[in-house]
């Protein structure tokens, strides 16, 4: 909750910031899902034709040495996790009207581009980080109890909801992994009812966010890192596990396991599953008519969206 953890999309290999924020991700999860389970846990989704349509032989119940890591955004909830959080801060006054304005442009962005542009999640992430250094990590923790609730639970995909379920009712442990900050991604896998979350991890001293980042965000091939890095801490085997993600960034997270699946593939991931002979699976309602560019008009209405939206917002919060 403490950053934005969206890096940059340019292809590179594991640097020694990557790996640290893989370990420090991992580490983060391991004491949190070793905790006790706080009272926040839903019913399980009923199994619905997604479900079905798996094949019977996976995921192999019983096989402990197996996991399953899903990504987060568009691939488990519609949209960026750390768009809803900057929405439920923005209630609360944690910050202006103008940082809302930048908030509700980057949606809109994401919603229109389908990708994750390096200038937007750079500012982005330098928001998140100034506005929560100082606060309480417990503070923060609460507020994203409610954010959840507000606008989060209802845009979860029912289908990667099945699939995840699916995973645990062959008694194998699930993990989100994600950009977004470590305390989000473990509130939103506590309410799924998952084991645990892999996400960005922002430095605190005693109790206190500092604004800064432990090794970098979560993105890439530090999402790589830190599935490898919870696997050897768990005794999993990656050839025996399952990743699922929506976006090309991760391909180097998915490459890892031995079941790889494209969920709400973008363009080039959906390009890569199929030559190399990946399962997809698409649970949106309809082809993004979107791909390489956007009609104007279609640009302008959805900018003047997020402006009312967030007009909407400022007043309601008066």
């Amino acid at each position: 909750m403490a950053a934005l953890g969206w890096l940059t999309p340019r292809r590179r290999s594991a640097t020694a910031r990557s790996v640290l924020a893989g370990e420090a991700s991992a580490e983060a999860a391991r004491k949190t899902a070793q905790a006790e389970a706080p009272p926040f846990t839903e019913e399980p989704a009923a199994p619905d034709a997604a479900r079905a349509e798996e094949e019977v032989e996976f995921p192999v119940a019983g096989d402990d040495l197996a996991a399953a890591f899903f990504d987060l955004d568009n691939t488990v909830m519609q949209g960026a996790a750390i768009f809803h959080f900057g929405r439920g801060l923005y209630k609360r006054e944690f910050f202006r009207r103008r940082e809302l304005a930048r908030f509700a442009w980057q949606q809109a962005w994401f919603r229109l581009a389908g990708v994750e542009d390096p200038d937007h999640m750079q500012d982005a992430r330098d928001s998140a980080l100034s506005i929560v250094k100082g606060h309480k990590v417990c503070e923060l923790m609460a507020i994203g109890e409610e954010i959840y609730d507000e606008y989060m639970a209802e845009r979860i995909w029912p289908g990667t909801r099945a699939l995840a379920q699916a995973h645990l009712d062959a008694g194998q442990k699930v993990w989100l992994v994600t950009a977004a900050p470590v305390e989000t991604a473990t509130i939103i896998a506590r309410r799924l009812g998952l084991t645990g979350a892999l996400g960005t991890v922002a430095e605190s001293v005693d109790g206190i966010y500092t604004g800064r980042l432990v090794g970098e965000p979560l993105h890439g091939p530090a999402k790589a890192e830190a599935v490898r890095a919870l696997a050897a801490a768990e005794g999993f085997d990656l050839e025996r596990c399952a990743a699922y993600s929506d976006s090309h960034n991760d391909i180097p997270m998915l490459s890892l396991v031995g079941h790889p699946y494209a969920i709400n593939p973008d363009t080039k991931l959906r390009k890569h599953a199929r030559a190399h002979d990946w399962r997809l699976r698409d649970y949106r309602t309809g082809r993004k008519a979107v791909k390489v560019g956007v009609p104007a008009a279609a640009g302008v209405g959805a900018i003047a969206g997020g402006a009312a939206a967030a007009i909407a917002l400022h007043r309601r919060r008066k």
